[in-house]
């Protein structure tokens, strides 16, 4: 976390656009309640909420959840922001609470049950998260942190997959699994 908080503090992960994936799919949505999970500034939390949306958002990093409340402040903008240690149990997921879970370029295995648990019928599960990958230009990154091939989606059988992709979007950049999951009514 120490280190999330330094990368934060020296500007890196600001504030950004929305992944392509929150902006089509939420549209898709009437705005309900929805849940950022390692949200770390809150980029897709800021973006639902300023559309209406009732947004969780959960982070371990201080830092990036302050950076959230001043940028909250500065929309005029509501986000339920919790610092919280997801790998440490301090943050509860809901049953049947959330139309729509996001969570991207965050993988926590343990975590997809009370995922899949938090989302309302009806509701979407939003997914980006890195995959393994032996491109030689790529920084190093723990295995334990990167899905194997398949692995995300079938995190979701039983539910309408809306988008499925795994693809390297360039040399240099790493391979993502991308998932939108529809939980069956």
């Amino acid at each position: 976390m120490a280190d999330w908080n330094h990368r934060y503090r020296q500007g890196e992960r600001t504030i950004g656009e929305p992944h392509p994936l929150v902006v089509e799919y939420s549209a898709k949505l009437a705005p309900g309640r929805g849940l950022d999970l390692a949200c770390g500034p809150g980029r897709h939390a800021l973006w639902l909420a300023e559309r209406g949306w009732h947004v969780t958002a959960v982070d371990s990093s201080e830092v990036a959840i302050e950076i959230l409340w001043e940028c909250m402040s500065l929309l005029g903008v509501n986000v339920d922001a919790r610092i919280a240690d997801l790998e440490c149990g301090e943050f509860t997921i809901d049953p049947d609470h959330y139309d729509l879970v996001v969570v991207t370029c965050y993988l926590q295995r343990d975590l997809f049950q009370s995922i899949r648990a938090g989302v309302r019928p009806g509701g979407l599960v939003l997914a980006v998260i890195a995959m393994v990958d032996d491109d030689p230009h790529l920084k190093p990154m723990n295995p334990a942190f990167l899905l194997q091939p398949g692995e995300l989606r079938s995190q979701f059988v039983g539910w309408e997959l809306l988008h499925d992709v795994e693809a390297k979007a360039a040399q240099g950049k790493r391979a993502m699994a991308e998932v939108v999951a529809r939980k069956k009514v």
